[in-house]
C-alpha cells in the first residue's frame, strides 16, 4: 500500500490481476487426487500479492479469489474456513516482508532463505493445520487419514514454490512498485 495509507489503482488492477490468476490456477489448473488432496499453485498469487502490496492486500486478495472462485467453479461445498484459510496465504507473506524490511533495510527481504521460511510456514499453518482441520470437518474424517497425503505434498511444494517465487521477485521488482 502506498504511504500506508491508500490503495491507489495500479495496485488495485495488479492486485485483481493476481486474484483472476489466483482463481484460473486453482479452479481449472489444479489436480484433484483425493477428495481430501488438490495439487496446483493456486496460493502463488495470492501470496505474491501479500509480499509485493502487504498483508491487508494480500487478506483482501485472498478472500475474493476463493469467493469469486466458489461462484465461478465450486469445487465441493463451500467452507468459509477455506476462506480464512485463502485470507491467510496472502497475510503471512505480507507480515513476513514488514518484518523483514524493518530488521534489516539493507538486506534482500525476498532472499531465498527467507521465502523459503515463509512458504514452509504458510504450509504448516494454512496447508497442514488448518485446511486439514476444515477436511476432516467437512468429510467426517480423521485428521490422521487426511495428514499424511498432505505432508507429502507439502515436501514437494515448499521447494518448488519457493524458487517459483524467488524467481518471479526477482522479475517482478521492475514491473511492480513497491
Amino acid at each position: 500500500m502506498k504511504n500506508g495509507k491508500r490503495i491507489d489503482t495500479r495496485i488495485l488492477t495488479q492486485s485483481a490481476f493476481l486474484v483472476a490468476l489466483s482463481i484460473a490456477l486453482t479452479r481449472f489448473a489444479s489436480i484433484m487426487v483425493l477428495p481430501t488432496l488438490r495439487i496446483g499453485f493456486g496460493e502463488l498469487p495470492i501470496m505474491l500479492s501479500g509480499m509485493l502490496f502487504g498483508p491487508i492486500v494480500g487478506g483482501i486478495s485472498g478472500a475474493a479469489a476463493d469467493l469469486i472462485g466458489i461462484m465461478v467453479n465450486p469445487q465441493g461445498p463451500p467452507h468459509f474456513g477455506f476462506t480464512l484459510s485463502s485470507m491467510l496465504w496472502g497475510i503471512i507473506p505480507g507480515l513476513y516482508v514488514l518484518y523483514f524490511r524493518r530488521k534489516d533495510t539493507k538486506s534482500n527481504p525476498f532472499s531465498i532463505l527467507r521465502v523459503f521460511a515463509m512458504v514452509s510456514t504458510c504450509y504448516i499453518i494454512i496447508s497442514l493445520g488448518l485446511n486439514t482441520y476444515w477436511l476432516s470437518q467437512l468429510y467426517n474424517k480423521g485428521i490422521i487419514a487426511i495428514l499424511p497425503s498432505r505432508i507429502l505434498t507439502a515436501l514437494v511444494n515448499i521447494p518448488i514454490q519457493s524458487m517459483i517465487i524467488t524467481y518471479l521477485i526477482k522479475y517482478l521488482k521492475n514491473i511492480v512498485a513497491f
